[in-house]
């Protein structure tokens, strides 16, 4: 039993190629750092910064408007001058904006700064999905993304336990460490990850399959409003979550920590080894909409009579493996609709979709919150992911009847 479970991990992670690995050490690294966004409501409605819940999810709307912003222009960036040097530039800006976030004090300056960091931030989403698809091969571009989807959630569960000990002393600490991490990542790319002469290839050596624009391709586009839709409830796991975790449950920071770490580590543990099974089994949507249901039920979940830490515990267990089943295969998904010609309009669309949802999830959750309650937020979050799950099923029906008729 115990050879079978090891022979499955070490398939699992076997095939990849080397720049995959150091971009999912680089991914590692940057996001061991990530301390700021799930503490950033409660730092903000601390004491010491004294605002109300609705004016921290004003903050996360232009978070998420900053974010919607640099994923559109990322994605140009990258087309124009290759995935290299923007996420080289943007890991290095995004360092320095955390440390200056950390001094702000003004309501305004906090807002501005925010925007502008989130901006930067996101600039490299798009330069990363390219990097992971020129890297991998068609065969495991799943698992190449996968992997990378570990390092992001290995290094968010670090950060995450760490952030809950720091937070306990100073948020400030929080800022710093965010953004030295950011720093030591292109520290760490610049030094191993040499770059590379790739620049999209020019439109002429396409003409006899001519590129789909990412803007015309209706199927996609209603994917894009679909996972918006999700995201936007998905999104309060990281904002309103841990509110709800300090304010009606009356969690420790230590204890939300875990609780978000525990995110993190579930999906190193998990993660690759169940997509290794299920890639190629089944259409991504199949998948996809499953995943997106679990997370819906989750989210209803915090409504049961007797909330407390185990099922808290329980709770984030359930959306952990709602995010395993749906996440990796949505990036299979937009990246199985592309040419390398086209990739970088793509990928910002995908990135540009979260980021929306990162700006309206929050700051929508945060109004509902503030003017009736946390009760009533859990259950719209949780409806809607159901009708997202739904409509992803609908539109996997679709696309399997449209290839039934053509094949016909």
């Amino acid at each position: 039993m115990l050879t079978t479970t090891v022979k499955t991990y070490r398939n699992a992670y076997s095939g990849l190629s080397r720049s995959t690995w150091l971009l999912s050490l680089v991914m590692l690294i940057n996001r061991s750092g990530t301390m700021v966004v799930p503490f950033m409501t409660l730092y903000l409605t601390s004491p010491k910064m004294g605002y109300s819940v609705g004016q921290a999810g004003v903050v996360f709307g232009l978070f998420g408007l900053g974010a919607f912003s640099g994923a559109f222009f990322g994605g140009k960036l990258t087309d124009k001058i290759g995935f290299y040097p923007v996420q080289l530039i943007t890991l290095i800006g995004g360092g320095i904006l955390f440390m200056i976030l950390g001094q702000m004090q003004s309501y305004p300056w906090i807002c501005a700064i925010t925007f502008l960091l989130s901006f930067v931030n996101e600039a490299f989403r798009p330069a990363n999905s390219t990097a992971i698809a020129f890297y991998s091969k068609e065969e495991n571009r799943t698992r190449s993304y996968a992997l990378n989807r570990l390092a992001i959630n290995l290094g968010w569960a670090l950060g995450s336990g760490l952030g809950g000990l720091l937070a306990k002393h100073s948020y400030e600490l929080l800022f710093w460490v965010d953004g030295v991490t950011n720093i030591v990542a292109a520290m760490l790319m610049w030094s191993f990850l040499k770059p590379v002469d790739y620049k999209p290839p020019k439109k002429k050596e396409f003409e006899a399959t001519p590129l789909t624009s990412a803007y015309n391709d209706k199927t996609y586009m209603v994917f894009i409003i679909i996972t918006t839709l999700f995201a936007s409830c998905f999104f309060q796991i990281f904002t309103n979550l841990p509110v709800f975790f300090k304010k009606e449950l009356h969690f420790s920071e230590p204890y939300i920590g875990l609780l978000m770490a525990s995110n993190g580590i579930i999906i190193a543990l998990v993660e690759m080894v169940l997509i290794y099974k299920l890639e190629g089994k089944r259409k991504s949507m199949i998948y996809i909409a499953a995943g997106v249901a679990l997370v819906g039920i989750s989210f209803l979940m915090l409504n049961l009579p007797g909330m407390g830490a185990w099922l808290a515990f329980a709770m984030i267990i359930a959306v952990t493996f709602g995010e395993i089943f749906s996440m990796p295969f949505m990036n299979t998904f937009w990246i199985s609709r592309t040419h390398a010609g086209n990739r970088g309009q793509y990928a910002a669309l995908y990135t540009m979709a979260w980021s929306a949802a990162q700006c309206l999830g929050p700051l929508l959750g945060a109004q509902l919150v503030e003017h009736y309650s946390f009760y009533w937020l859990w259950w719209v979050v949780g409806s809607l992911a159901l009708v997202a799950s739904y409509s992803f099923w609908r539109l996997h029906k679709r696309e399997t009847f449209k290839s039934l008729k053509f094949n016909v």
